[in-house]
Order: structure tokens, then C-alpha cells, then sequence
């Protein structure tokens, strides 16, 4: 036994990570049993807290075996090695990992109270736990951080198996661990308490954590927090729910329509979101549907539909306070792409730049040629179908385009760094578009 229990092993382990103490960090709980862990560092650093979703797929007839494990932003990370020894078939796979979600999205809610997780784009990730066995886990977290734009992640725990860095292997920038014992059998032998936490203590530490005088969404240091708002984006007779940020002397605003199945809460969004706002960009990111639209899955595939919502919405834009001479440009992403290049091809639409992340551009058909805004087409190098379907509608653009492709890339840009590569992508079109005056804007 090396802990009393785990808010023991929080401030021992905080003793270690005193030398990451500083206000771009955000310590990130896995829970259930790795939140008072964290709770007790974010205490000792004086840093925000919040709670990194995840859920391990079990083996079925062992659930405690972890062959994989899930997380928020559909994430996942299987172990194959465990799948083949253990003998699991693809259903029995896909059965545990519809429970799991399910479950994830339920914590989801009930942890967080509607609150917003907190900003990682271009943080330190510090993820705890209260300790490491097979690592599927701790991987899963490493890769939710990562697919939320954090600049650096680093995985610290109080114990693990003395093969653990090995086990993790680039997931994280820097792993931190005081005991890594040879004899490792699991992790609650090296508690003297190790009883389950339940969801009842989780939601107390992270109620205690917003009572705490302590943003977990302030801005990184030597940035000043933009100019950050709810708002009621009205499109003809509707009213939508958007988030309108506009850095102060801000070089243009980029509207966001998201794609199928997603809303303004879409995390890959609001990842490249907080890269633009970091160079001086404003950003709209609204719902294009309403919650009884939603239900019709006929009118998420609705182009015309959609881009007449972002027209609108454009509109309803040039009408704000702060919207008053910067100029406007789109980020579509998935069949949002096809929604914005189709509202760029109005005659009065003017729009500066459009940018298309794994986007379906061949939806917009016919209107692809009238399109007269700069268009970036960004698809990721294994997302063949997708990549197939944009050289298409390159060749029917008529616009200045340019066709990137991101290496190792699947469709949602799930993989180690790729969403970084979109959101510099997207940055430096835009503010080459944008302002054309501003080439020097921030870089990041």
C-alpha cells in the first residue's frame, strides 16, 4: 500500500507537478476514480479543473479486462492485441460500445449540469487519474485532449506498471508517475481505500471547482480574452442559438455551419474556432436547425435549406455592433461545407473566403461554378471517398481554390495533430483573404 486514498494520493502527487504550475494549464479528471486525484492537484496548483469523459469497453465475459476505451468527440482507441486474445467478434464490439456511449452521454450531462467544457485550444492538458493498468483509458483521454486543440498534454498518475511509458507511446508530450512497481497486478492494491467513487463525489468536486475564484475559461496568458456572447440569431421567422466572439480590432468574422448530426457545440469547430480568435478573427458558430427540425433527418441534408439558415444568418451578422466593417467568411464542415458554398454563390452574398473541412462540396451541384469567394477544400489523406468527391468539385470551382490534403487523416479528423493542421490551415487562409493588409496577424 502506498495511499490512503485517492485525495491522498492527489496532493502527493500534486508535490510533483508544482514545476507545470501556471495559468495555461487546466487539470483534466477521468472519472469516476481519477476526479478527486485531480481535484486535490488543481487545488495545489491553483489551476481550473474539469473532467475528461471516457468510457472503457470491457471484455464481455471480464468487463474489468479493458480491450478499448471511448471518449467525447468520437474518440476511440481499441486494443486489438486484448480483441484477438479474448476472441471478440465485431457485434459483441459494437454492442458494448453503443452501451458504453450511451452512458458517456448521460455523465455527460449529469456531471458538467450544462455547464461548457473548459478551452483547451492552445493549453496544457494535465490528465490524472488515480492510476494506470492497461492504458486504453489514459489513451483515449490523451486523444480527447489532443482532438480539443491542446498545445501540449501531459499524463500524470500516482502509480502505474513499470512498463507504462511504453504502453502509452506518443499519446501524451510528458508522462508523470512517482511509483511504477514491477509487481503490478492492479491498481487498488497500492490503495489502503479504494472504494468506487460515485457520481455524487464527482459532481461535488467539480461543484467546488466553479465556486473557486478560478476560470476554467480564461485566456492563455499574454492574450486578452475576446469579447464572448450567447446570441439569438434570427433567420427569417426563426430564432436560433449562436456564440458570437469578436477579438477586439478583429480582421474579419468567419460563420460556422456545421454538418450533419452536430450542432454549434460541434467540439471540432469550436476547436478551429479558438485558433481563429486567437489571430484576430471573429467567429459565429449557431444551430442551423432548430431542436423540431433536428427530428426530421430530411432537412439535415437539406442544402438549400441550410444555406438559406446561413444567409440569414449572414445577415442577421452584418446587422451587430461589433460585425460593423470586418469582413465575412464561411467554414463549412462535413455537409455544412456544401450549406456555404452554396450561400457564397448569391450574387449579393459577398463573402471573402471559404473554408471546408471533410466537406461534401458536391452537394452544392450546379452552384459550385458561381462560387467567386477564395475557397480553401481541406480533406484528410485516408478519407478516400470524401477526397474523391472534392477533386471532383475542384474541377468545377471557378474561384481561386486550393485542395489540402491532411496525411493519416480519417473523415473527423481524429488522429494526433490533424485538427491542429485544419485549424493552421484555415487561419492563414482566412487572414490572407480576409485582410489582406494584416499578412503579419498572429500566428500560433
Amino acid at each position: 500500500m502506498l495511499f490512503l486514498d485517492r485525495r491522498d494520493a492527489g496532493r502527493r502527487l500534486a508535490s510533483l507537478l508544482m514545476p507545470l504550475k501556471g495559468p495555461d494549464v487546466v487539470v483534466l479528471g477521468l472519472p469516476r476514480g481519477g476526479v478527486p486525484v485531480a481535484a486535490e492537484v488543481a487545488k495545489a496548483l491553483s489551476v481550473p479543473l474539469d473532467i475528461c469523459l471516457v468510457r472503457k469497453l470491457g471484455v464481455p465475459f471480464q468487463p474489468e479486462l479493458g480491450m478499448g476505451a471511448i471518449g467525447e468527440g468520437g474518440v476511440r482507441v481499441i486494443n486489438d492485441e486484448v480483441v484477438r486474445a479474448a476472441r471478440v467478434t465485431p457485434h459483441q464490439l459494437a454492442e458494448i460500445e453503443a452501451r458504453e456511449r450511451e452512458v458517456l452521454e448521460s455523465r455527460a450531462r449529469r456531471y458538467r449540469g450544462g455547464r461548457e467544457p473548459a478551452v483547451l485550444a492552445g493549453r496544457t492538458a494535465l490528465i490524472v487519474d488515480d492510476g494506470v493498468a492497461t492504458g486504453s483509458t489514459a489513451r483515449a483521454a490523451c486523444r480527447i485532449a489532443r482532438a480539443h486543440g491542446a498545445a501540449r498534454v501531459v499524463l500524470a498518475v500516482p502509480v502505474a506498471p513499470h512498463d507504462w511509458a511504453t504502453r502509452l507511446g506518443a499519446d501524451a508530450d510528458e508522462l508523470i508517475c512517482p511509483h511504477t512497481p514491477w509487481s503490478f497486478y492492479a491498481i487498488g492494491q497500492f490503495y489502503a481505500d479504494f472504494s468506487q467513487t460515485d457520481d455524487d463525489e464527482v459532481v461535488a468536486c467539480l461543484e467546488e471547482e466553479f465556486a473557486r475564484p478560478v476560470s476554467a475559461r480564461r485566456a492563455p496568458p499574454g492574450r486578452t480574452a475576446p469579447e464572448d456572447r450567447e446570441a439569438d440569431v434570427q433567420a427569417g421567422p426563426l430564432t436560433l442559438r449562436g456564440q458570437l466572439t469578436v477579438p477586439e480590432g478583429a480582421l474579419g468574422i468567419v460563420v460556422f455551419a456545421h454538418g450533419s448530426g452536430s450542432s454549434r457545440h460541434s467540439p471540432r469547430n469550436r476547436v478551429v474556432a479558438a485558433g481563429l480568435n486567437r489571430a484576430g478573427l471573429g467567429t459565429l458558430l449557431f444551430d442551423l436547425l432548430t431542436e423540431e427540425e433536428e427530428r426530421d433527418r430530411a432537412n439535415v441534408f437539406d442544402t438549400e435549406l441550410l444555406a438559406r439558415r446561413l444567409t440569414d444568418a449572414t445577415g442577421w451578422l452584418r446587422g451587430q455592433p461589433e460585425a460593423q466593417g470586418p469582413a465575412v467568411g464561411y467554414f463549412g464542415a462535413s455537409t455544412g461545407a456544401a450549406a456555404a458554398l452554396w450561400a457564397a454563390a448569391e450574387p449579393d452574398a459577398r463573402i471573402a473566403a471559404v473554408v471546408s473541412r471533410g466537406g461534401r462540396p458536391d452537394l452544392a451541384g450546379p452552384r459550385l461554378p458561381a462560387v467567386t469567394a477564395p475557397t480553401l477544400l481541406i480533406v484528410g489523406g485516408h478519407d478516400r471517398l470524401v477526397l474523391g468527391l472534392n477533386r471532383d468539385a475542384q474541377s468545377r470551382l471557378r474561384c481561386e481554390n486550393e485542395l489540402a490534403v491532411v496525411p493519416g487523416a480519417t473523415h473527423l479528423f481524429e488522429e494526433p495533430g490533424t485538427l491542429e493542421q485544419v485549424t493552421r490551415l484555415a487561419r492563414d487562409w482566412f487572414t490572407d483573404h480576409m485582410a489582406p493588409a494584416h499578412h503579419g496577424a498572429a500566428r500560433f
